[in-house]
């Protein structure tokens, strides 16, 4: 795995150096290349001025605020060089904060962060492991590609995540959110909803998670290059059930879905003691 990134984690007086590596596996997107309809050649683009109509080149572009409708306040590029912070190559933890305090949905990409050679495990794994034995989170600030971001340290196994936050300002209340509110719930539907999640409840780890779409993508892709018909299945809508109804049928359902442990017969058990004697 290739380090992006390198540098230290520093809280207070203590240094640890690090390297950060990439979480997500970018090999499993797909993307497709926008194609000529008549001969498969590679769309290209071009860059046209809306109120004349002509085509501009990169030379004649500026970047441009609108602060009203219409009506632009020009930023020059010397504009943003001034703003740009100088890497420290540093995170500097600011504080350490309970880990139900954080909105997940502030999470943004994820990293791995590893010690950097054999001198920082030590302090690496004592971070990692007073993170996880106090449950905190480390908040703190770090510059890359010339901006101040926000990082989260989190324990993840025997190692440590990095996480770029968002800024709280950037997200919207879930109050906005129409027809959302308390309800006042039914007690009897309460508790058959209870009985349902509790015969539905599996170790994280045990579940299959697949990227269904793009298996289906990929099938379609693989079938058109080895030129078979493409098969497609309509899926049936659901219909929709009472509540109560609905859930007592899932309990039944799931009640089926597990299996019973099976008692050992008297002849098992006979060929399992002779097999310890």
């Amino acid at each position: 795995m290739r380090a992006i990134w390198k540098g230290h984690i520093r809280f207070s007086l203590v240094t640890i150096p690090i390297r950060m590596y990439n979480a997500i596996e970018t090999s499993q997107s797909i993307s497709f290349r926008q194609l000529h309809k008549e001969d498969n050649g590679p769309i290209g683009y071009q860059k046209v001025c809306k109120l004349c109509n002509e085509k501009v080149n990169q030379a004649e572009i500026v970047k441009g605020y609108e602060y009203e409708s219409d009506q632009y306040v020009i930023i020059d590029p010397e504009d943003l060089n001034n703003l740009k912070l100088k890497s420290t190559k540093v995170i500097d933890i600011e504080a350490f904060v309970d880990a139900d305090e954080v909105n997940p949905a502030l999470y943004d990409s994820p990293y791995f962060a590893g010690p950097d050679g054999e001198v920082a495990t030590k302090a690496y794994s004592l971070l990692c492991e007073t993170l996880r034995k106090t449950n905190k989170l480390g908040i703190g600030k770090v510059v890359l590609r010339d901006r101040e971001s926000v990082v989260l340290i989190a324990p993840q196994d025997s190692g440590l995540m990095m996480y770029k936050l968002r800024y709280p300002n950037e997200l919207r209340s879930i109050a906005n959110v129409p027809n959302i509110g308390h309800v006042e719930t039914d007690e009897a539907q309460l508790k058959l909803a209870e009985t349902l999640v509790d015969s539905m409840v599996k170790s994280f780890s045990d579940l299959e998670l697949e990227d269904k779409y793009r298996n289906a993508v990929m099938e379609i892709i693989e079938a058109k290059v080895a030129g078979q018909e493409i098969v497609t299945v309509t899926e049936e809508e659901a219909p929709i059930v009472d509540i109560m109804t609905a859930l007592q049928e899932s309990i039944k359902e799931a009640k089926t879905q597990k299996k019973p442990m099976k008692k050992a017969t008297g002849k098992k058990a006979a060929d399992d003691e002779k097999k310890t004697a």
